[in-house]
């Protein structure tokens, strides 16, 4: 098996618990900083009518969290995509999401079957670390996107700096979050999968240069909680 059809299918057998385990591990803060990133991104979009896909939208938390600080900054969603390659995320996404008005799309991120050029916002919320065609991904996002749209991204970063903070980090990381993602999904490789994809991933500056490289301009680059998490936004400048 691929490597990535085995990511996909390991997020199939977590998707049961995915929430729950979401909510207890990052203490709900993962919440604030969604909330955040929509916030800026409908802020610095500021335009009526738009099209938002999520891409690896799991089990669509943060196209809720798109739609209502929408609906709060007086943004009209005409459109709001899910794209996902889990058909288990997907299936919970759709029975939690029932009576909203949201799409479900089967696909992976670098080939999401999307039109050229038909969405204003784009973004992927901690799953471009798993998409092992990350540049192809980042091309097809550059695809999609309009002119002068945004792709948005939040991510668990590699850390670029030694300290107390950034030790604390890791010892939870690696000895603590495992343990318990583990009991509450009963599938504990797949959160000891979660540190190592981190220690595999790139630090901030690093995908900056990335997303520079593939057509687009950083708007906005922070950190969360001792770098725990990142948030990019980036404006599509040229096609690639």
């Amino acid at each position: 098996m691929q490597k990535q059809e085995k990511i996909v299918k390991m997020f199939d057998a977590i998707a049961p618990t995915y929430d729950v385990a979401n909510r207890v591990l990052s203490l709900g803060i993962d919440i604030k900083w969604r909330r955040e990133a929509c916030e800026f991104a409908l802020s610095e979009y500021a335009k009526d009518d738009i099209s938002i896909v999520d891409v690896a939208c799991g089990t669509g938390d943060m196209m809720k969290i798109w739609q209502d600080t929408a609906k709060k900054q007086g943004v009209n969603i005409n459109s709001l995509i899910g794209v996902d390659p889990s058909n288990g995320m997907l299936a919970k996404a759709r029975e939690k999401f029932s009576d909203f008005n949201f799409k479900f799309i089967e696909a992976y991120a670098d080939n999401t079957t999307l039109k050229s050029a038909s969405a204003d916002i784009l973004s992927i919320s901690y799953g471009i670390r798993n998409v092992i065609e990350r540049k192809e991904a980042l091309k097809e996002f550059n695809r999609v996107l309009k002119n002068d749209g945004l792709v948005v991204v939040l991510e668990f970063t590699r850390r670029s700096k030694e300290g107390f903070i950034s030790r604390l980090r890791d010892f939870y990381l690696q000895k603590i979050l495992p343990k318990i993602g583990g009991f509450i999904s009963k599938n504990k490789e797949a959160y000891e999968y979660l540190p190592n994809s981190i220690e595999g991933f790139l630090d901030a500056q690093t995908f900056c240069d990335e997303l520079r490289i593939y057509g687009f301009e950083i708007v906005f680059c922070k950190s969360f909680s001792a770098d725990i998490s990142t948030l990019f936004v980036a404006k599509k400048i040229r096609n690639c």
